[in-house]
C-alpha cells in the first residue's frame, strides 16, 4: 500500500508539474504578444509624428483632429485637453490645415467636451465655420471611424499627447487615413502611470478592433468639410 501511495503521490506531482509549466509558457506567452504587438503599433506610427513646421509642409491636409480628454465640472477644460487645444491653434495658425475637427464625448447633457473645444478654439480666435465637432467621438476608435466614414478624412494631422499619438494614427491609418501627428505640450500630468498601463492595453484592443473593423457606437449622416462646420452646431 505505502509504495503504491508513493506512486500516485509522484503522478500527481508530474500531473501539477506540467500544469505549472503549461501555465507558465501561457503567461509567457501572453507577454510576449502584449509586448509584440506594441511595439509593432509604436514602430510603424513614430516616423509619422512631426513637429509644427514639418506639418506645415505637408500638402493638401484636410483636416487637423484634436481628440477629447476630461473637462471640469464647471465646463473648462482639463490641463490635457488644454494642452491638446494649444496646439490646434499652433497648427492652425501655422496653416496647417483651415479646417478643425473637436472629437469628443457628448453622450449626456451635462457633460460635453466638444463644445468646451470648440468654445476654447473660437476664443482663441478661430473662425466657427472653421470648427466641426464631433459629438460621437467616445474613443480612439469612434473618432477615427467617423473620421473617415462621417466627414470623409483622407489626410489629417492628429493632436493628442505623445502616449497616445501611436495608437491614434494607427487606427487612423487602419481606416485609410493619411494620418500624421503633432503631440501636445510634453509634460507630466497626474495619473500618468495609469494612463501608461492602460494604454498598453488599449492598443491591443484596437489592433483587434482595427482587423475586424465594428462600426462605431455612434453613427449618422455624412457630414462634408468643404461645408461651414457650424452645420455641426447644437446649440
Amino acid at each position: 500500500m505505502d509504495k503504491k501511495k508513493a506512486i500516485s503521490k509522484e503522478k500527481v506531482f508530474k500531473v501539477g508539474k506540467r500544469i505549472l509549466i503549461g501555465i507558465g509558457v501561457l503567461i509567457m506567452a501572453g507577454i510576449v504578444a502584449v509586448a509584440g504587438i506594441n511595439i509593432f503599433v509604436i514602430a510603424t506610427t513614430s516616423g509619422r509624428i512631426l513637429s509644427i513646421d514639418e506639418a506645415a509642409k505637408e500638402e493638401k491636409v484636410d483636416c487637423i483632429i484634436v481628440l477629447g480628454a476630461a473637462v471640469r465640472p464647471d465646463g473648462s477644460p482639463s490641463s490635457m485637453l488644454r494642452d491638446r487645444l494649444e496646439k490646434a491653434v499652433e497648427l492652425y495658425e501655422a496653416g496647417v490645415s483651415d479646417t478643425i475637427i473637436v472629437s469628443g464625448d457628448h453622450r449626456e447633457a451635462n457633460y460635453d467636451e466638444v463644445n468646451t473645444m470648440k468654445s476654447f478654439l473660437m476664443d482663441a480666435g478661430i473662425p466657427s465655420e472653421d470648427i466641426f465637432m464631433d459629438h460621437g467621438g467616445l474613443s480612439t476608435y469612434d473618432t477615427m471611424y467617423r473620421a473617415a466614414n462621417v466627414f470623409g478624412a483622407k489626410k489629417a494631422v492628429i493632436v493628442t499627447q505623445k502616449y497616445h499619438m501611436y495608437r491614434s494614427i494607427y487606427v487612423a491609418k487602419s481606416f485609410g487615413i493619411d494620418a500624421y501627428g503633432v503631440s501636445a505640450k510634453e509634460i507630466t500630468y497626474s495619473g500618468q502611470t495609469k494612463r501608461d498601463i492602460r494604454e498598453v492595453l488599449a492598443r491591443i484592443k484596437d489592433v483587434g478592433w482595427c482587423i475586424t473593423k465594428p462600426e462605431s457606437e455612434v453613427t449618422g449622416d455624412k457630414i462634408s468639410l468643404t461645408e461651414s462646420g457650424d452645420i455641426t452646431n447644437d446649440k
